[in-house]
């Protein structure tokens, strides 16, 4: 299975043109390296609806987007949502390649994601905020 766990592929996410691109192309040179995480963000990037740039809502998590989780037990956790090379979970700088980068790229504030942990588990936590990087915020 997936990291990812299938029961999201229900729920539409949303995508940008532009990381829709170049998440394809990057999951594409992981496959032989870490086939399941890259597989995992292929599914999603086959199922997405890609929308231009310009058109993105802001309550969707994208790349370089900070997210506020709540999960089922009270817990807050902040997280931005980076490319492999940036990730540096001290400072709470996670891969799209990992299960909860997957399951948050393209989902909405207010949505429950689910992803598998390490040891076989099923998380869950629900976006409660997203904080678009500076860049891509409106002049």
């Amino acid at each position: 299975m997936n990291a990812t766990i299938q029961s999201r592929s229900r729920n539409t996410i949303l995508v940008s043109d532009a990381d829709h691109d170049r998440l394809s192309s990057l999951a594409r040179a992981f496959l032989e390296r870490t086939p399941e995480m890259a597989e995992g963000l292929l599914a999603e990037m086959d199922r997405a609806r890609i929308a231009a740039e310009a058109a993105m809502p802001a309550d969707v998590v994208r790349m370089g987007t900070t997210v506020t989780l709540h999960d089922g037990e009270g817990s807050v956790q902040r997280v931005t949502l980076v490319y492999p090379a940036e990730a540096d979970i001290a400072d709470k700088r996670i891969s799209v390649l990992t299960p909860l980068g997957t399951a948050l790229i393209g989902a909405r504030a207010g949505r429950t994601v689910s992803w598998r942990s390490r040891d076989g588990r099923v998380l869950s936590a629900t976006i409660h905020a997203v904080e678009q990087s500076a860049s891509r915020r409106a002049p």
